[in-house]
């Protein structure tokens, strides 16, 4: 799933330093990064994301690409394991002068970027590289379709965190449980609609596609974001074009993931 993407006009890889630990709720970790290097990011707001490179257990020290251009893959690959870092994209929760949080979702198991979100201590090495925005609303929409799962939580806060005023939305975020249900600001036209999964293994993604297809929604032309789980995303997609009428290019949609299924490294 290749979404539009509007890029940053310039970028450069960016190493910084963990500056705090927090939890959120029960099943997130937030993870403050800043640097001197992070005057070189310009913060886009909504769903920006970032490559972000963290060292593997046992590395003395993180080993950043030299490349600012996507030759740094290449680059990456090349090294052997032992200096290799890992590499996921994840959203900018919030950008502040000198510091950015980067939220982190617990998923069960030990994958490494929640394994390194729940050890990180202040002064830990990681590193970011600017993938840019996704969430490209046209103008003049009368309203709009933001749906996640706990993965998409970060992006979807955030796009909130910096929507007009007179935003109109229905908003369906699915999380791992009631403890991670939080207060939400947001322009009076937008409705949250929380979905914490009841049952312990449920796949996620399910509960906010099943919530979305039963869902009054509002009539009239509209702008949907949709991201999380590979089925959710591409599962939504299929039912606003196919049940309910909705222009493909009116629907963008991510799959962060798929369950059951480890990302290369």
């Amino acid at each position: 799933m290749i979404p539009k993407v509007r890029r940053p006009k310039t970028r450069r890889m960016i190493a910084l330093e963990v500056l705090a630990n927090t939890a959120p709720s029960p099943s997130f970790r937030t993870i403050t990064l800043g640097g001197a290097d992070l005057a070189d990011l310009e913060p886009a707001g909504d769903d920006q994301a970032v490559r972000l490179f963290f060292p593997r257990v046992g590395q003395e020290r993180l080993r950043m690409p030299t490349l600012d251009n996507e030759g740094w893959m290449a680059e990456v690959l090349l090294m052997p394991k032992s200096r290799r870092p890992w590499v996921r994209n994840y959203t900018i929760r919030r950008s502040r002068a000198g510091e950015i949080d980067i939220e982190f979702a617990l998923h069960d198991g030990d994958a490494p970027a929640a394994s390194w979100a729940r050890r990180a201590r202040a002064g830990d090495r990681a590193g970011v590289f600017d993938l840019g925005i996704s969430y490209l609303p046209p103008d003049g929409v009368p309203w709009q379709l933001l749906v996640g799962d706990e993965s998409a939580l970060p992006a979807i806060l955030a796009i909130l965190d910096h929507a007009p005023a007179d935003l109109v939305a229905e908003v369906f975020l699915e999380v791992p449980s009631v403890g991670d249900v939080r207060g939400v600001e947001a322009p009076a036209g937008v409705r949250v609609h929380w979905l914490p999964r009841a049952r312990a293994g449920e796949r996620p993604g399910e509960l906010a596609l099943a919530s979305l297809v039963a869902a009054n929604l509002p009539d009239g032309p509209a702008y949907a974001w949709v991201a999380g789980e590979a089925a959710l995303a591409t599962g939504a997609r299929r039912h606003l074009v196919r049940d309910r009428g909705w222009s493909k290019a009116d629907v963008a949609f991510l799959g962060y993931w798929r369950y059951g299924r480890a990302s290369p490294g």
